[in-house]
């Protein structure tokens, strides 16, 4: 697929990427009336209200301290909230680019390219959020106190709803993916080893695996957080290590009935059972569904397949929970939990699809293109009429 073709869906979908975020932040205003609040609820209020300020140009209430300082404070968060909505769309471009040329939305593929792209709209969600912390920061009053604390927060803000929003540009890119490529000659799907597949797949998922069981477990957690320690504007960066190293948190079952209090843990377990599922399966599936095993691709795959992983394990999670204590606090749960850890996503999600990439070339797995689309052979031409020799 050339990048022609790739680039118009591409820019259709950050266009509305961008212009739904800021619609939903714009919606902050109306949350403040007194008929949203008879109408949804106190409740309902605050928690899209959650959702919604990180993207919203309204400055918090508290910032600046009146007059002169208060235009400043409130020029830097403009400031802030524009870099924000720039960077979201320069990220979303590069990387849903490389998604549809290298998983075009046909032979078998959308299916791929659709969780793909969501991905990828919540990574670029949080770049846009990290690249634009230092001025929110600075707009908050606070820019000397506990940077990087803010600046992890920060980064996981605005999560949710950029959740929603990247799935429905992910449509939309892909709709508009597949009217662009009719009549494209796109290579078929591969036939990789089976062998270095498996095992690219599952080095990948060792990746994954090692920041969500071994480093998110209570006490090396807990290591990460307080092991480096230091004054200055720089200090306690634990809370930015926590939220680009750790894919989740867990601890061994404690409390309660002892049959209760085991099975509960088991079934919070076996979400972190079911992201590694994911991880490996779609892993497994890159090297058949990428038009071209690139380094860049799988990398970006990797990172894809670690996104969709979590959502589907925050969901289960949820699930979980739903059934043991109802549902008002499975929505707590959703509130807080959905679209988290997208940072350590980004930070393991790549290293697995290097890794995965490694592998398979190392296995002789990698050969890169996949396999033309084969056309009808070309009918030989007539022999040419030579003239007879005359006879001697």
């Amino acid at each position: 697929m050339t990048y022609r073709r790739a680039a118009i869906p591409v820019l259709a979908g950050a266009l509305l990427l961008t212009a739904l975020l800021w619609w939903a932040g714009a919606s902050v205003s109306v949350l403040h009336l007194q008929g949203a609040t008879d109408t949804l609820g106190g409740q309902a209020v605050a928690d899209l209200q959650y959702w919604l300020s990180p993207w919203s140009y309204d400055p918090p209430g508290s910032a600046g301290s009146g007059g002169a300082d208060a235009s400043r404070y409130r020029t830097l968060h403009e400031t802030a909230m524009q870099i924000r909505f720039a960077a979201l769309f320069v990220f979303f471009v590069p990387g849903a680019l490389l998604l549809v040329r290298r998983l075009p939305p046909v032979k078998g593929r959308m299916p791929a390219l659709l969780p793909a792209l969501w991905a990828w709209g919540m990574a670029a969600g949080a770049l846009a959020a990290t690249v634009s912390a230092p001025w929110l920061i600075a707009s908050n009053g606070r820019g000397s106190y506990r940077v990087l604390p803010q600046l992890a927060g920060l980064a996981s803000s605005g999560q949710q709803i950029t959740v929603i929003a990247s799935f429905v540009a992910a449509v939309v890119t892909v709709l508009v993916a597949r009217i662009t490529t009719e009549g494209a000659a796109t290579p078929p799907l591969t036939s990789a080893p089976r062998r270095a597949a498996r095992l690219a797949a599952t080095v990948g998922t060792a990746v994954v695996a090692l920041s969500l069981v071994v480093l998110s477990y209570e006490s090396v957690a807990a290591s990460i957080q307080t092991a480096w320690v230091s004054g200055g504007l720089l200090a306690e960066p634990g809370d930015l290590l926590r939220a680009w190293l750790l894919l989740g948190g867990w601890s061994p079952p404690v409390g309660g009935p002892v049959g209760g209090s085991v099975l509960q843990w088991a079934l919070y377990r076996l979400a972190d059972v079911l992201l590694l599922v994911v991880v490996w399966w779609a892993l497994r599936l890159l090297p058949v569904l990428l038009t071209r095993v690139t380094v860049p691709a799988m990398a970006v795959g990797g990172f894809c397949a670690t996104a969709i992983g979590l959502l589907t394990s925050q969901l289960f999670q949820c699930a979980v929970i739903g059934a043991d204590a109802g549902g008002r606090r499975a929505w707590q749960y959703l509130n807080g939990a959905l679209g988290g850890h997208v940072p350590a996503a980004l930070t393991w999600g790549l290293l697995a699809g290097l890794a995965a990439v490694t592998v398979l070339r190392l296995a002789g797995g990698g050969a890169g293109a996949a396999e033309p689309v084969p056309s009808a052979p070309a009918p030989e031409p007539a022999p040419a009429d030579r003239p007879e020799k005359p006879v001697a």
